[in-house]
């Protein structure tokens, strides 16, 4: 069982949490509301975003579309790390998607300061080992949180509740004063967190969600979407299971949400998919590998077969290899193929 510890990196002393300041390292749709709504909340941020998107952030602020209306957020936009006032008691919230992480370790190492803190607030459970490499100061957080990017300078908030839920940790386990500071913060932003020292488990709960959603989302409307997403879950509870890697369960991440997380119910927001659904529609290269593939690779390890996940990452990946918008997956078909 992880254990609780209690101990002070030297970029954030105790008794200093309203001094933090935070680096969004990818402002997009979880990014983006999270610092938008840290720097509506009073927390100090620098979003570090590119292309077009941090060019209308550049000109024209962050616009957070929530229930309430769009707000403007003008904070300090960059293009990398070597343009961050690297100040005491900075911590770094990496929200990029995890086939992106390599790369933004790659500029953290060569411009931020060594022991500062690297906040995980990303979906898959890989990215936290691929930073513990680089930072030892490495820290993961639960992400749920219903947002959209698809337009330069835009980030859409689902939630009319909290804007999101965001529990956080200590790599590899336990908590500190980091994981209470940044909970703190998340709370100035209207976020629900709670600093948990079983993190991974609730990640690892919250890949399997993330499995089933994929289905949900890629799929067109049929029973046998169903099918397909219960054997999906049922993969990842098995190899889960035989790898010996804590989770919690259903009916503890069903409590943790309650009605936390409330819909709106604007019509232009009702047909938009999730995040994998988001990344295939704006024509880039998805997390499937950390998602479907991340049971798969489990599966492989602890020789459970996979076959619905296998389908599920075969299928993702040929739509992302494709120069058409993405179209329904057909269920059945994939219930039907070799792997399925």
């Amino acid at each position: 069982m992880p254990v609780t510890t209690r101990w002070t990196l030297p970029k954030v002393a105790p008794g200093r949490m309203e001094d933090m300041r935070h680096v969004i390292y990818g402002a997009g749709a979880v990014g983006g509301v999270i610092g938008a709504n840290l720097h509506l909340g009073g927390v100090p941020v620098t979003l570090v975003a590119r292309g077009e998107h941090l060019a209308r952030i550049r000109t024209d602020g962050l616009v957070l579309d929530r229930h309430d209306g769009r707000h403007v957020v003008r904070a300090a936009a960059v293009d990398s790390a070597a343009a961050v006032d690297w100040a005491p008691h900075t911590v770094v919230l990496l929200c990029v998607k995890s086939h992106q992480t390599d790369a933004a370790l790659d500029d953290l190492v060569a411009h931020a300061p060594p022991d500062v803190p690297v906040v995980c607030v990303q979906n898959g459970v890989a990215n936290e080992r691929t930073v513990l490499r680089r930072f030892p100061a490495t820290y993961s957080v639960c992400v749920m949180l219903p947002s959209t990017h698809l337009e330069p300078g835009v980030v859409v908030q689902h939630s009319r509740g909290a804007p999101g839920i965001l529990d956080i940790g200590r790599v590899p386990g336990g908590v500190d004063d980091v994981t209470e500071a940044v909970s703190a913060d998340l709370h100035r932003g209207g976020f629900a967190s709670v600093p948990r020292p079983d993190i991974a488990a609730w990640k690892h709960r919250k890949l399997l969600v993330n499995t089933v959603g994929d289905v949900r989302a890629l799929c067109g409307p049929a029973p046998e979407r169903d099918v397909l997403a219960a054997r999906v879950l049922a993969e990842g509870e098995a190899v889960l299971s035989a790898a010996r890697i804590p989770v919690v369960t259903r009916a503890q991440d069903d409590e943790r949400r309650g009605d936390l997380l409330r819909d709106r119910t604007d019509a232009d927001l009702l047909h938009r998919g999730n995040s994998l659904w988001q990344s295939l529609s704006r024509g880039l290269d998805s997390e499937i590998d950390y998602r479907a593939g991340e049971i798969v690779l489990l599966g492989r390890l602890h020789d459970v077969p996979t076959p619905a996940n296998e389908a599920m990452l075969r299928a993702a990946r040929d739509l992302a290899g494709s120069d058409s918008p993405p179209h329904p997956l057909d269920a059945a078909a994939l219930l039907a193929s070799p792997s399925g």
